[in-house]
């Protein structure tokens, strides 16, 4: 929210410079995010003006040279200005820039030379000044209605808004009181003490009753809590003044028309957003607030045809639909020059009905940003008293006796006691009685003596924020001053903080794969559908069981992730294409899908995956880089679980995103599905514009719950261990891991490993059959083994391999 400095000392000055108030709001809980300059600079360069004279320029049609006088000294000569607009004339009063002024974008003015003639400053327009979009002709101030004198040489900054700074401010949700100037003005003057003018709708014109020729009913009241509207007659329309459109500029606003611009400032002021009819065009000359029925359309004043559904709220007339409640007005209805009467509306609706519309549609505005935070009815009055009387100033309006008042049920003030006791208790220091009764009257708070402390009455537009005793200790903490309030740790009472098992467990995996170089990322839990597709997953695969968004952003952020590959290829393909190829990532999440349960939660699974992509080392002089491969995966798969004890083996399979021929299933010791590793699909590598590539990832619940309670140290043996070779031709089908795990079952404990250091498939071993070398390490507890003693083991081994199908190579 944009606040202009000066339209907030209008109603609080606290004589303190710009930095000072920003302080102070922020250091009290409403936070100024920024400072902004608007309008320009070196304001005692812009002056008032008279034009003496008019002549046409003798070398350019479009151009006049204006005799211009600027104050000073009687023997001061009247400045010569060239000027190109086609309404100056002599005798008016002007706003001039003399050379050194500096503009709204930063230009600065100088004397310069027009087709020969020498202009000494520049007679402005109100678009140049920043006080509005009108610049086809100069400014005249004659037509203005000012207070203040049109002497030659006056500063132009005494008679209109030419620059200030404006606060921009991050409103918290539960404070929408404070999204009004009004409202921010009370809170600086709570946190300086500095004096709060009246509230601007203090002085209302208006009258109670029914008003003559205009009628509106509420069929949703729930929906619609007060519906207000006055009728204005005689009403002109035309531009605002400068002031008026110079305020709405410097907020973020469009002047449009005074009608409109009016209710555009009222809601800055109050809060409370309003909307103008042009009564003739509604039909009937009455509106109804209704739901919409599903499929009902509504032509809004942004030129769009929008589709309702059965829980958005309309406004209609006699024709049908005018207008979408509290988001945006319809083009039927719409104020237009040649209006004469206007219908003011000023209503409170329902916030979590109008952020689900205002999401549904796409249709985010002004106002719908404050309903959907909740504003009181009460706001609905102010509005149209602060509207009714610019109405009468700016528009020459009559206002018709009566103001319609739909829907509105008064609701008692709420009383909360607030315990001295109780403020020293929190806050831990002691504030003074007298103190909090002083801040909370500043807040608006009604206050009375009780015996142990305050009894408070809450406003009516703080009645959803302020409930409960503790928040009438924030109102004091905030307002007082936190930083008067020591910071001091909570009593322990005994109480050590510990990670859970599955927290040391969860981070001893990711730091084996931050160890061995990789780098976590953090990737969205949202996906999109296309993800799916562009994993190659067919229709029946159980990764297209994913969890739907019911009210998501965007298409591609509908879905719950049900895997962590895609924000893992993500950022791969992100890095490939800032970093180069070489690729080392992994991320530690949830992924989602579709539960079991009978009451339909989402089954939430936290995984570990990795993706490597290109080199995983630099070439060197000895070697070459080795690429990214099964291997390599499988390699730190084998860290990971090393790190937590946990066995497993690997099962030839395939994924759809998995290269067929390089990839398996992960499986425990108990046969407890873990995930896989694998090669990705090179059409899985293309679509994300990556090399060749490989992935694991494990369901990490799965391997905790695996994972050994305790570490058993083993000691050190004392005896050597004993090394034999053999090379086993083994057919194709026979997996690696499938003869080891034969070899370890014949050979029993006396083999302390065994590994594959050769592989080779050629015309010596035969097609569809391949050798491997196999290193066999043998250890006896207490003893050094020979060759004698390993004899039967190895026989038991030969005869496992040649129950696979294998033999010895000679």
């Amino acid at each position: 929210m944009r606040v202009p400095i000066d339209w907030l000392r209008e109603y609080c000055d606290p004589s303190l410079g710009v930095s000072e108030v920003r302080e102070r709001l922020t250091m009290s809980g409403t936070k100024v995010e920024a400072v902004h300059h608007h309008g320009v600079d070196a304001v005692e360069r812009f002056v008032v003006g008279r034009v003496l004279e008019v002549a046409q320029h003798e070398k350019a049609d479009r151009l006049k040279v204006c005799k211009v006088d600027l104050g000073g000294p009687g023997d001061v000569q009247p400045a010569t200005i060239v000027c190109g607009a086609p309404n100056v004339a002599a005798g008016q009063s002007v706003a001039v820039a003399r050379p050194g002024a500096v503009m709204p974008d930063g230009t600065q003015l100088q004397s310069a030379k027009l087709r020969g003639v020498v202009s000494e400053g520049m007679i402005l327009s109100a678009s140049e000044l920043g006080l509005g979009e009108d610049g086809a002709g100069i400014l005249v101030l004659d037509d203005l209605t000012l207070d203040a004198e049109f002497a030659p040489g006056a500063p132009l900054a005494d008679l209109l808004p030419i620059a200030t700074e404006v606060l921009e401010l991050e409103i918290t949700p539960n404070r929408p009181d404070c999204l009004g100037v009004y409202g921010v003005a009370r809170e600086l003057h709570a946190a300086t003490g500095a004096p709060l003018s009246g509230a601007p709708w203090e002085q209302d014109p208006g009258s109670p009753g029914a008003v003559a020729g205009a009628q509106v009913t509420v069929d949703c009241p729930e929906l619609c809590r007060r519906f207000t509207a006055r009728v204005f007659g005689d009403v002109s329309i035309g531009p605002s003044p400068p002031w008026l459109a110079a305020r709405l500029i410097a907020a973020g606003q469009r002047p449009i028309n005074n009608v409109v611009d009016i209710t555009n400032y009222v809601m800055l002021l109050t809060a409370q957003p309003m909307h103008a009819f042009d009564l003739d065009r509604v039909s009937g000359g009455r509106l109804v607030v209704r739901r919409a029925r599903d499929g009902e359309q509504v032509r809004t004043l942004d030129g769009n045809t929008r589709t309702l559904d059965s829980q958005m709220v309309l406004i209609e007339d006699a024709d049908g639909p005018t207008s979408i409640a509290g988001l945006m007005g319809g083009e039927r209805s719409e104020v237009a020059p040649d209006t004469r009467r206007v219908l003011l509306e000023a209503a409170t609706w329902d916030g979590p009905n109008i952020h689900r519309s205002s999401a549904r549609l796409g249709l985010r505005s002004e106002a719908s940003g404050r309903f959907e935070k909740g504003l009181q009815p009460e706001q609905c009055t102010h509005a149209q008293a602060v509207a009714a009387g610019l109405m009468l100033e700016l528009c020459g309006a009559r206002l018709l006796e009566g103001t319609i008042d739909e829907a509105w049920s008064p609701r008692p003030a709420q009383t909360l006691r607030l315990r001295e006791a109780r403020v020293r208790a929190i806050l831990g220091v002691p504030v003074a009685r007298s103190r909090q009764r002083e801040i909370l009257r500043a807040l608006d708070f009604q206050c009375t003596d009780a015996e142990d402390g305050l009894d408070a009455t809450v406003p009516a537009l703080r009645r959803d924020d302020v409930t409960r005793e503790i928040d009438l200790i924030e109102e004091v903490a905030r307002i007082h001053g936190l930083e008067h309030i020591p910071a001091t740790l909570p009593a322990r009472r005994g109480a050590a903080g510990r990670l859970s098992r599955e927290q040391r467990l969860r981070r001893a995996a990711e730091d084996a794969l931050v160890g061995r170089g990789l780098y976590e990322i953090a990737g969205w839990s949202f996906c999109g559908p296309e993800l799916l597709d562009r994993l190659r997953l067919p229709a029946d695969d159980e990764l297209r069981a994913v969890v739907r968004v019911a009210n998501p952003l965007s298409e591609a952020q509908s879905l719950m992730r049900p895997t962590l590959l895609g924000s893992l290829l993500d950022a791969a393909r992100h890095n490939v294409f800032h970093n180069g190829p070489r690729i080392a990532l992994f991320e530690s999440g949830t992924v989602f899908r579709q539960g079991d349960s009978p009451d339909g939660l989402a089954d939430e699974r936290h995984q570990l995956g990795a993706v490597l992509a290109g080199a995983i080392a630099p070439p060197s002089w000895r070697a070459d880089g080795a690429e990214a491969d099964f291997f390599a995966a499988k390699a730190l798969l084998e860290a990971l679980l090393g790190r937590l004890g946990v066995g497993f083996e690997t099962q030839r399979s395939t994924r759809p995103f998995l290269h067929p021929g390089r990839s398996a299933s992960v499986r425990g010791a108990h046969g407890a599905d873990f995930g896989f590793v694998g090669e990705l699909h090179p059409l899985v590598a293309q679509a994300w514009e990556l090399p060749r590539a490989a992935a694991f990832s494990v369901d990490l619940g799965a391997v905790i719950e695996a994972a050994p309670d305790t570490v058993t140290f083993r000691p050190y043996p004392s005896v050597p261990s004993l090394r034999q070779d053999i090379a086993v031709i083994l057919p194709d089908a026979v997996a690696a891991q499938q003869a080891i795990a034969a070899v370890r079952a014949a050979a029993g404990d006396v083999l302390e490993s065994v590994t594959v250091f050769d592989v080779y498939e050629g015309e010596q071993v035969g097609e569809g059959r391949r050798s491997l070398a196999l290193a066999l390490s043998f250890r006896a507890a207490h003893e050094t083994l020979s060759d004698e003693d390993i004899a039967p083991v190895r026989e038991r081994i030969v005869a496992a391999l040649e129950d696979l199908g294998g033999e010895l190579r000679a």
